[in-house]
C-alpha cells in the first residue's frame, strides 16, 4: 500500500513491443524528480516541513512539484508559462500550490526568461522561499536512481540503449549514468526538437514545435552533454506520425516526445542491432488531443522515414537529423 498518490503515480510501466525494444511508460515522469530533490531537501536540513518551494514551470514539472509539496507538507508556488493548461490549474489550486503565469510571450527564449526573472523578484520578497532550479540543480538527479535499479533488473543482461527527450537533462542523463555505475554498457541516446540551443540547433526554427519539457531556449546546467553518444533531432509533423504509430501498434497513448523518440529508437535499432532498446515515453497523450492525435489520417508511414546523417551542426535540417555526439567536426 502506498502511503500518498505520489508514490504510486511515480512509477512507470517497462513494456516490450519486441524482443530488443521496450518502452518506459510514465503516467508523469518529473514527480520522481521532485520527490527525490524534495525528500533530499528535507532529510539534509535545506529545507524545513511548512517551508515554500518555488520554480518556473510550463506545466508538468509544476504538477509534480505540487504533489511532492503535498506529500512532504510543503507550500509550492509555480511561476508557469502560458502553456499551463485549465486541468493543471485546476489541480493546482486544490492541491494548495499557488500558481502566477507570465504574460504571453512570441517565442519560448522570452517566456522561460520572463518566468527567472519573476522567480528573482519573488525571492527578493520572500528570501525565506527556496528555489528549486530543476534546470539547474542536481538534486533532481537522485529521484531517478530507483528507475535505473528497475530497468536494469528487468532488461535482460548485455548492451543496452536509453533514448529519451532531453528537457532539464536529469532524466536521462540521471538513468544514464545510474546505469553506467551498475555496470552496464549504455549507449545513451537524446532526443531534441528543432530551435533548441540544448544541443545546438537554434538556428533551425520549427514554427509547429509544441513537443512540451524537451529543448531549450536558453542553457540548462542539469545537461551533462558528455553524457551522451548521439542526438536526434525530430520536428514536429515527425514526432507526431512516431506518436500515431507508437499507439497504433501498441496501444501506448503517449506524448509527442516518446512519438519523436520511439521513431530514434526504431533508426537506432536499424544501426546496431546488438543491444537492446529502451525509449522514455515520459507522459500521456492527452494534452496532444487536439494539435497532433486529431490529425492522425494525416500521420506519415514511419517505415519510409529516415534521418539526414550528418557531421556538423551546420549540416542540420528538417526533418529529422542525427549525429554521433559530439559531431566530428564543428
Amino acid at each position: 500500500m502506498h502511503a500518498h498518490i505520489a508514490e504510486a503515480v511515480k512509477k512507470p510501466d517497462l513494456i516490450s513491443l519486441e524482443p530488443d525494444l521496450a518502452c518506459l511508460r510514465f503516467e508523469t515522469m518529473k514527480i520522481y524528480s521532485a520527490l527525490g530533490a524534495v525528500r533530499h531537501l528535507l532529510e539534509t536540513g535545506a529545507v524545513e516541513p511548512g517551508d515554500t518551494l518555488i520554480d518556473s514551470s510550463s506545466g508538468i514539472y509544476a504538477q509534480a512539484l505540487a504533489l511532492a509539496c503535498h506529500r512532504y507538507g510543503m507550500k509550492c508556488h509555480i511561476v508557469g508559462s502560458t502553456t499551463v493548461d485549465r486541468s493543471t490549474r485546476v489541480q493546482l489550486e486544490i492541491l494548495g500550490a499557488t500558481l502566477e503565469q507570465v504574460a504571453p510571450s512570441k517565442n519560448l527564449r522570452l517566456d522561460q526568461e520572463l518566468r527567472v526573472r519573476r522567480i528573482a523578484e519573488i525571492l527578493a520578497a520572500n528570501p525565506s522561499y527556496h528555489w528549486m532550479r530543476q534546470y539547474h540543480d542536481a538534486i533532481h538527479y537522485y529521484g531517478y536512481r530507483e528507475v535505473a535499479e528497475s530497468i536494469d533488473k528487468d532488461v535482460p543482461a548485455g548492451p543496452l540503449a536509453l533514448v529519451g527527450g532531453v528537457g532539464s537533462g536529469a532524466s536521462t542523463g540521471a538513468l544514464g549514468t545510474y546505469l553506467r555505475e551498475a555496470g552496464r554498457d549504455v549507449t545513451l541516446i537524446g532526443v531534441q526538437p528543432f530551435g533548441s540551443v540544448t544541443f545546438g540547433s537554434e538556428h533551425v526554427a520549427d514554427p509547429d514545435m509544441i513537443i512540451a519539457g524537451i529543448g531549450s531556449a536558453i542553457a540548462f546546467q542539469n545537461v551533462r552533454h558528455e553524457l551522451y553518444d548521439r542526438v536526434h533531432w525530430v520536428n514536429f509533423e515527425h514526432a507526431v506520425s512516431g506518436a500515431v504509430s507508437l499507439l497504433r501498434t501498441s496501444g501506448i497513448f503517449a506524448g509527442l516526445s516518446a512519438g519523436a523518440s520511439y521513431l530514434s529508437a526504431l533508426w537506432e535499432r536499424r544501426r546496431d542491432d546488438t543491444r537492446t532498446y529502451v525509449f522514455i515515453a515520459a507522459d500521456t497523450g492527452h494534452r496532444y488531443v487536439e494539435s497532433a492525435y486529431a490529425r492522425h489520417q494525416q500521420a506519415l508511414d514511419i517505415d519510409t522515414l529516415k534521418p539526414h546523417e550528418i557531421t556538423s551542426l551546420d549540416q542540420l535540417k528538417h526533418p529529422w537529423s542525427t549525429t554521433a555526439w559530439p559531431p566530428v567536426t564543428s
